[in-house]
C-alpha cells in the first residue's frame, strides 16, 4: 500500500511539472485589470486568435457606425467602378435619428470618395448613398450585408441599414473581431480608415474638410492598421481597431462606452495595462 501511495505521489508531481512547463496565457487578478467604461470588450491576438482580455464579449449589442465596415466590404466585393459619380438625394436624409450632414442634397462625389468619407469620418449620407447605388438598390444591399456576415462567421449579427443609425444593427464583440479581421483583408479599407483627413469638393463652389473620427488615428501615436468608430445613444461609444501593442498585432473591440471620449480612454487603459504585465499574454 505504501508503495502504491509513493507511485501515485510521483505521478502527481510529474504531471504538475509537465503542466507547469507548458506555455500559458497570463491571467492577472481582477484587481489588476483596467477599469473600463465599455460594457462589452474583446481584445484578441491578431495572429493566433487567442483571447487576451474579454468582458461580456458574447452579448449582442447595437454597433452603430461600426456597421460601415460591412458596408465597405459589400461595396468592394461588388467590383463597382470606384470613379463613378454618386449624388446625394432626399433618400439619404436621416429620418430615423434626424441627424444632420455636411453633404447637402445635390452633392456629388465619386464612389471612392463616398466610401472614404463613410469610413474615415463616419459620414452617414455617404454610407447611405453607397447602398442606394448598389445593383438592386438598398434591399439587395442589406441582404448582401447579412449574407456576408454569415459567410465570415458573424453568427449573431443583424444588419438593417448601411449607416448604423438603425439600432437593430447589432452583433457581439466576438462577431466584430471576425468582421475586423475580414475587413483587414481589403487594402482600401485599411487605407481609408487610417487616413487622418481629407478635403472633398461635393459642389462646384463648396469645399469640405473632413477628419478621422478616431482621435487615436488623428494623434498618430499608435500603430493602427484599421479603425472604425461608432456612436448612437442606444449603442454608446463604440470602437474597433487592429493595432500593435509592443510588437504584437491585436484586435480591439469596445462597445457601449459611456461616451465617445470614454471609448478612447478605455483603449488607452488597455494598452497601458498590457504593456505593464508580463508578456506571457503573447504566448502562442
Amino acid at each position: 500500500m505504501l508503495k502504491n501511495l509513493f507511485v501515485a505521489c510521483v505521478l502527481a508531481l510529474s504531471s504538475g511539472a509537465i503542466m507547469a512547463a507548458q506555455p500559458t496565457s497570463y491571467h492577472p487578478s481582477e484587481a489588476a485589470q483596467p477599469q473600463l467604461s465599455s460594457h462589452s470588450v474583446a481584445i484578441v491576438d491578431g495572429r493566433t486568435g487567442q483571447m487576451v482580455f474579454e468582458k461580456n464579449a458574447r452579448q449582442k449589442l447595437p454597433i452603430a457606425s461600426i456597421t460601415k465596415l460591412m458596408t465597405a466590404m459589400v461595396v468592394l466585393d461588388a467590383g463597382l467602378p470606384l470613379d463613378s459619380p454618386m449624388t446625394i438625394s432626399d433618400e439619404e436624409i436621416d429620418r430615423l435619428k434626424n441627424t444632420g450632414s455636411r453633404l447637402s442634397v445635390g452633392s456629388t462625389l465619386t464612389r471612392r470618395e463616398m466610401l472614404l468619407l463613410a469610413l474615415m469620418s463616419s459620414e452617414n449620407r455617404a454610407a447611405a448613398v453607397l447602398s442606394r447605388y448598389y445593383p438592386g438598390g438598398r434591399p439587395a444591399f442589406i441582404e448582401r450585408m447579412n449574407q456576408k456576415a454569415r459567410a465570415i462567421g458573424m453568427q449573431n449579427a443583424s444588419f438593417y441599414d448601411s449607416t448604423g443609425l438603425d439600432v437593430r444593427n447589432s452583433a457581439t464583440a466576438m462577431d466584430l473581431v471576425r468582421m475586423v479581421k475580414a475587413a483587414n483583408q481589403y487594402p482600401l479599407i485599411r487605407q481609408f480608415t487610417t487616413m487622418t483627413e481629407y478635403t472633398a469638393q461635393p459642389t462646384a463652389t463648396r469645399t469640405l474638410h473632413y477628419k478621422n473620427s478616431n482621435a487615436l488615428v488623428r494623434e498618430g501615436q499608435w500603430a493602427i492598421e484599421l479603425s472604425k468608430t461608432g456612436f448612437i445613444n442606444e449603442a454608446g461609444g463604440c470602437l474597433v481597431m487592429e493595432a500593435e501593442v509592443g510588437s504584437q498585432k491585436l484586435v480591439f473591440v469596445l462597445l457601449a462606452a459611456n461616451s465617445s471620449a470614454a471609448r478612447v480612454r478605455d483603449a488607452r487603459s488597455i494598452k497601458t495595462w498590457l504593456e505593464s504585465i508580463p508578456h506571457t499574454w503573447l504566448a502562442g
